[in-house]
């Protein structure tokens, strides 16, 4: 028999703050009630949407095997409910290794662990003046390729540079397949992104990095997304872009939401760590590529991009849709995720007034913080 569970404090659901209670039953959410009297120093906010993670707390996604259990449960730890295994690029089996591993963890949800809702494919189909991070091993995509990956596991957004080769002739029959195809690792113009946009691509992958800057007589990639775009990634470490920068793509991209990017050294101390076939090593928050000084990813977590994005002059309500609502909506789950509402899953982090993780919940099942 299912057992009703009882959350209360301040609720923040699609029409804003709620004093009252939430009521779960068979891992969704069955009804909000509104009660002034309940204490307001409890804040319960829709789980976070994570939809760019390679690694974390020591393990990297390459790997393959049980790397995303293992992932998703060092994740989940911090609030996010859901997430996308992120790949890197590299030699073809390489990549097959990892998506065969994510199959397994995408079918089966760790009961601790965050829901994996499918893949990000970042790489190989990149420009190799933009790797960032990246191996040097890009290819050009072709549609059968892509089916050959996608059959293993299920790719939900793919990261391409659109200028390479015949990318953006490609774009429509990779939206055909219900991908997302986001714009990143690119040294394409404005006009190459423009109509990248007209063709199909739905958003940029880690905007401002990776790609051609915004220059006024020169607008570049960046300036596509500036322009145009409803949904942008960004990395809110406070070390990838500038807080001035975020709060401009905030204001120029109405949807743009926040990624952690993590690697396995997220949650892990300072040291040398694997991204991929890449060594990085972590320090003093950043981590970067050991030959090299290239960022390399990130280790920041979905709650710390919370308080970062409040830290910058965010408000809370605003900071959280970025995490959660957005993310949802871009990949066309928010009737299910990314909002607290009657009928989805009861997805939720419970913090207290510092913003700190209290309580996590996926599909209504309570994770154990401690591990």
């Amino acid at each position: 028999m299912n057992q009703t569970q009882v959350l209360q404090g301040r609720i923040l659901t699609a029409a804003g703050w709620l004093r009252g209670r939430l009521y779960v039953e068979h891992g969704r959410i069955q009804r909000l009630q509104e009660d002034a009297s309940v204490a307001a120093d409890t804040l319960i906010l829709p789980g976070f949407i994570d939809l760019h993670v390679h690694g974390g707390e020591g393990v990297d996604i390459m790997r393959g095997g049980d790397a995303a259990q293992h992932v998703a449960r060092a994740h989940a730890r911090h609030g996010t409910t859901a997430m996308l295994g992120t790949t890197m690029t590299a030699h073809a089996p390489e990549i097959e290794r990892a998506l065969q591993g994510l199959a397994g963890a995408i079918a089966r949800r760790d009961p601790a662990g965050a829901r994996v809702l499918g893949v990000h494919l970042e790489g190989p189909f990149l420009n190799h003046r933009r790797l960032g991070a990246q191996p040097p091993l890009v290819v050009e995509a072709t549609l059968a390729g892509v089916q050959r990956l996608h059959a293993i596991a299920p790719i939900k957004v793919l990261t391409l540079a659109p200028e390479v080769g015949g990318h953006l002739a490609l774009i429509p029959a990779l939206c055909e397949l219900g991908i997302r195809v986001q714009l990143g690792h690119s040294a394409g113009t404005y006009e190459d992104g423009l109509a990248a946009l007209q063709a199909g691509a739905a958003g940029f992958t880690h905007l401002f990095n990776g790609m051609t800057p915004l220059n006024h007589r020169d607008p570049g990639m960046v300036g596509a997304a500036l322009a145009h775009a409803e949904f942008a990634e960004l990395i809110p470490d406070l070390h990838h872009v500038h807080a001035g920068a975020l709060r401009a793509a905030f204001r120029s991209i109405p949807k743009a939401y926040g990624v952690s990017d993590a690697t396995a050294a997220t949650g892990m101390p300072d040291g040398e760590y694997a991204l991929g076939s890449q060594r990085v090593m972590k320090c003093f928050g950043c981590v970067r590529l050991v030959l090299g000084d290239s960022l390399a990813g990130s280790a920041l977590t979905m709650d710390q991009a919370l308080r970062n994005l409040v830290s910058i002059g965010l408000d809370l309500a605003d900071a959280s849709r970025r995490l959660s609502q957005y993310p949802a909506e871009y990949l066309g789950i928010q009737a299910e995720r990314g909002v607290l509402q009657a009928g989805a899953w009861a997805d939720l982090v419970v913090m207290d007034a510092e913003l700190l993780v209290r309580q996590v919940f996926v599909e209504g099942a309570e994770v154990d913080l401690a591990g």
